[in-house]
This record gives structure tokens, sequence and C-alpha cells, in this order.
């Protein structure tokens, strides 16, 4: 079973690098002065061991089983067990709490691996990652860090619930309530477009506790799946709708969300009453480093196709490689392609900086937000230049290509449109040109 296929944890993984070079390993000072600068394209021995760990399990363990889920459109359960026994799912929990205490950019490379050969397992371990351990380290008192971030790293799936019908651009245009109870609050609405749905025990629930004071009345809460937290009973009055159908990522489960009367106790608001808005805020810049890693993934895993395929495939006598016209084409991707991997890796340098005092997350965002521009729109123009070179068989479902061409189009819609990106940008463009 997959369950049991246990390999090197990630933490010593890394650790054996630190064992073997105890001179050459020390982390990378994103930024702090050119001397102990490393440039974006290269890692530490650490991070390389890391980036060849997750390779070997998303090949190995991963591989056998895309097309079945991709045909059947549901996560394998035993796979995800899996993810938690090899501790993806807990890359930046500490290892008290047992995670795998690794960083960022350790998270990064795990998310880009994981997605070069299934972007739907690499949507789950990014939401996952990104988003609900980050808020309860960020907003969690310590009764909600002791009880969910050991679960979060061993067992538990977490999903970020914030988008309804009415509010998907437009995030915070929210109309699920939030009403105040003796003892706790009652939840009622809807939520749209939830990932991780069907897998998840805890959700980070967005909803608004007074209508009229627009983002100011915005409040988070952590909602247990089940009723005592353990997988007894779901959540009375909690309702989760059937996996939408989807073009692409299809293993990674997108339900909606119902919520009648459901009860939350007091210690599942998470931050303040109103603090919602910065909640989300807070994490808007991880979640699009993390998609834009994912469709890096996607294009690196599309490219890597297309050249194995070319040097192998013979017309008039010689391979697609000989051909000058082909070569071109390939050239102008791959720099594409690498200019994606610079500006997601500049991104996650930039926000280690946030997380170090020395910017606010305010200073980032452009950064962020053209780091996922760019690598979705890469991942599908690899993915599509991919089927166009490999001609008839990559329309076909005998390679990867067709379907890293249907799960890349998910990038440039969530965690913020392409509309969205370019319009922030746009903004930030014109705020630092009048602040120059």
């Amino acid at each position: 079973m997959l369950a049991s296929h246990r390999m090197l944890p990630l933490r010593a993984a890394t650790g054996l690098a630190r064992l073997q070079h105890p001179c050459r390993i020390r982390k990378i000072r994103y930024f702090c002065s050119t001397a102990s600068r490393l440039p974006l394209t290269m890692f530490t021995d650490d991070q390389e061991l890391l980036r060849s760990t997750v390779r070997t399990f998303a090949n190995d363990v991963i591989g056998p089983l895309v097309s079945k889920m991709d045909e059947e459109s549901c996560m394998d359960d035993s796979l995800v067990q899996a993810l938690f026994d090899n501790g993806f799912m807990g890359m930046e929990i500490e290892a008290s709490r047992g995670g795998s205490e690794l960083g960022f950019v350790e998270a990064l490379i795990a998310i880009e691996e994981i997605s070069r050969v299934d972007p739907a397992v690499g949507a789950m371990i990014d939401i996952h990652n990104t988003l609900i351990p980050r808020s309860i380290h960020l907003y969690g008192n310590d009764y909600q860090k002791d009880t969910w971030l050991p679960r979060l790293a061993q067992d538990t799936v977490g999903a970020f619930a914030i988008s309804e019908a009415g509010a998907g651009s437009d995030a915070f245009a929210l109309k699920t309530t939030a009403t105040k109870v003796p003892g706790g609050w009652t939840i009622n609405g809807d939520k749209l477009w939830i990932s991780n749905s069907r897998e998840a025990g805890l959700f980070l629930l967005f909803a608004t506790v007074d209508r009229s004071l627009g983002h100011k009345g915005i409040t988070a809460f952590l909602l247990p799946k089940y009723e005592d937290g353990a997988g007894a009973s779901v959540r009375e009055g909690f309702t989760i709708g059937p996996p939408e159908k989807k073009l692409g990522i299809k293993a990674s489960s997108t339900c909606p969300l119902n919520f009648d009367n459901v009860f939350l106790p007091d210690n599942s608001l998470l931050g303040e009453v109103g603090e919602g808005y910065k909640v989300a805020m807070s994490l808007l810049n991880e979640g699009r480093i993390g998609i834009a890693a994912q469709m890096l993934g996607i294009a690196k895993a599309a490219i890597g196709h297309s050249i194995r395929y070319m040097s192998e495939r013979k017309q008039f006598d010689r391979s697609l490689m000989d051909f000058q016209g082909m070569r071109f084409q390939l050239a102008e991707l791959q720099a594409e392609i690498y200019a994606a991997h610079l500006l997601v890796y500049n991104a996650a340098a930039l926000k280690i900086m946030v997380d170090k005092g020395e910017l606010a997350s305010k200073d980032i965002i452009l950064e962020c937000s053209a780091a996922k521009l760019k690598a979705s729109r890469v991942a599908e123009e690899a993915a599509s230049k991919g089927i166009e070179w490999l001609g008839g068989v990559g329309y076909t479902k005998d390679y990867p290509l067709e379907k890293l061409y249907r799960d890349a189009k998910i990038g440039q819609i969530y965690e913020g449109t392409s509309n969205i990106q370019l319009e922030t940008i746009a903004k930030e463009i014109i705020k630092r040109q009048k602040n120059e």
C-alpha cells in the first residue's frame, strides 16, 4: 500500500547534506549583501537533495496513479496518507509539532516537483502548506496551535473557504454570515469552488459578522469537518456538495459547501472579530507564489517531455531536434521558462524578507503577482507547444502533454485571475512611480 511507502523523511534527507558538507551548507541570505547572495538559479546542497528526494517520490509513488486519478476525478486516499507519511503536508510546521520544519523555498521546491508529475497533487499540497498552517502560526492562539498544527502535519488536510457565487475576484463581497450566540457562533451560507473539500478535515472559513461593515465585518474561523475533530460524525448542518466536473486538475476535489446553522465554539475564532480581511490578505502573496511554483512545474514537465520526444522522433531521416526551426522554438520557450523560474524564486526571496521584518507584505505585491501571471502563461504555452510539436500523439492520452495542457489553464483563474494580476501590477507600478 502507498501508506506504507515511507521514504527518507524530509528533515533527515536535508540533514544528510549538512553532515556531508558542514562547511558548505548555509542558509540563503536573500539580498542581505552581495557577498552572501546566491543566484536565483542556484540552491543549497540541502535544497538540491530535497528536490531529488521529492522527484523520486513523485515519479515512483504518484506517477503510477496519475491516469487513474484523472479519469476518476478522485485523489487516491492511500496517496494522501503517503503525503503525510513522507512529510509533504507539514513542510513549514515545526518538528516539535510533527512537521518537517523546512522553509518556504523548500515548500515551493516540493510543489514544483510534484506538479511536474501531477499538478492536481501539487494543488493539494500547495493549498494545504501555504495557506492553512501559516494562518494559524500568524493568528492562532496557543490552543489552536497545539491542537491543529500537529494534525495538519500528520493526518488532517486543510482547505481555504472564502469564495462564493457572488464573491470570486471580488473575494470580500461575502454573504456567508457568522452570528454570535452563547458559547460560540452560528454559520449560515454557501461557499463555492473550495479546493481540497473532499479530503479536508479542517476548513479556514471566512464569514461576515455584519454585511453593512463591508470588509471590516469579515471574520476568520477554524471549522473542523467532524464534531469531535476525529472523524466520528460530520458537523451538524455542514454539507459538502459533489465535486465540480472540471477541465483539469481533476483529482483535486473542488466542491460547494453549505452551512445551515452550523455551530462553532468560541475557540474556533481565528484572530479577532473583523480581522478576517487582514488574515486573508496576509496569505495572498504566499498563495500566489505557491500557484506560480505549480505552474512552473507544469512548464518544466512539458518542455522535458517535448525534448525527449523530439530527440527520438525522426522525419526525413533526421530527428526533429536537428531542424533549426524546431530548435529556435524550443530555445524561445526555454528562455520564457527561465524567466518564470527567476520571478517565482525572486518572489519567494522577498517573502522571506517579509518574514524577517525587512519588508512589509504590501512591498512585494507586484513581484508576487508578476510571478503568478508569468508562470501561468508559460505553463499553458509550454503544454500547447508540446502538443503541437508532438503532432497527433501529443493530442492523445498516450502522452502526458494533453493533461498538462488541461491542468495549466487553472493557473490563470484561481488565486486571482490573470486580469486581476494585471490590474494589481498596474496599481503597484503607478504607486511606486508616485513614490520615486
